[in-house]
């Protein structure tokens, strides 16, 4: 089974780890994970990786995304969305001039308080298990940068979509929560839906039908990284896979390739070494 990723269309209902269960099944791989979770309620492109592509994890995670997302103002729930139960209410009446005000004020990094009901663990436990155990939970603000907000529409009254690019950890909960206290009022987000992660895009995707039909691309590991290529023969490689070091004329970040290819190596001072392997 090859190594590599495949981009899934999440669709809402499912965890995550559900999805990449599916995958893993329905393409016969020995493991399968993925490049950040979308919550349950969550869709989207849900990049899952195959085989040796599990190690990207690290490289991946951190990278930016870009949701359409759609909030109600008026009233928050524990959740932070339409799957809890509501908390807090205000008669409000924001305007399409206030949103975009409002909008145009989280743009930027900040100090973002996660919301109760999250994956995020605190003292080794998962924050949405604790608080539905009734367990005091102590949250402490990430820093996360928004890098725009666009406001699409207005759906109805106190009824707006978003586009919003932000950087990894970012929850659009939170987003939905400040800029309602920004407008005075209460919030809760009604649905999610992630169009990009970091070099992937939503339109690229396949469905978990798709995938079980077979009808579905596995994007090969070296082609995400954009560095220069070095190619060894079959003594080096095996000195190479086995730890030792290669002598070489250059310096930086290749890829490496032997009769196939063998992950990201660092050349420094004349030697190499293998930084990623992924065989």
């Amino acid at each position: 089974m090859t190594s590599g990723i495949i981009l899934i269309n999440k669709p809402k209902g499912i965890s995550s780890n559900t999805a990449v269960n599916i995958v893993k099944h329905a393409v016969g791989a020995k493991k399968c994970g993925h490049l950040g979770t979308l919550d349950l309620e969550g869709e989207g492109l849900l990049p899952v990786t195959v085989n040796s592509a599990t190690k990207l994890f690290d490289y991946f995670l951190q990278k930016d995304k870009t949701y359409i997302t759609i909030f109600v103002f008026g009233f928050e729930t524990d959740t932070l969305d339409l799957s809890g139960k509501v908390i807090k209410e205000k008669e409000t009446n924001v305007t399409l001039d206030d949103v975009k005000s409002a909008a145009h004020k989280l743009v930027g990094k900040q100090n973002q308080m996660p919301p109760l009901y999250s994956a995020k663990k605190v003292n080794g436990q998962v924050a949405y298990k604790s608080a539905r155990n009734g367990q005091q939970i102590d949250l402490n603000p990430k820093e996360i940068e928004i890098y725009s907000i666009k406001v699409l529409r207005e759906i109805e009254k106190n009824t707006f979509e978003f586009e919003i690019s932000c950087s990894s950890g970012t929850y659009i909960r939170s987003v939905c929560r400040d800029m309602a206290q920004i407008m005075s009022t209460y919030g809760s987000m009604q649905c999610i839906l992630r169009t990009r992660c970091g070099m992937f895009d939503l339109k690229d995707a396949f469905t978990l039908e798709d995938v079980k039909n077979g009808n579905y691309s596995i994007i090969p590991c070296d082609t995400l990284f954009d560095y220069d290529k070095i190619y060894l023969n079959e003594t080096e490689t095996q000195k190479l896979l086995n730890g030792q070091i290669i002598h070489a004329k250059v310096d930086g970040l290749f890829k490496v390739y032997g009769s196939e290819f063998l992950g990201i190596g660092e050349c420094q001072k004349g030697c190499l070494k293998l930084k990623l392997r992924l065989i």
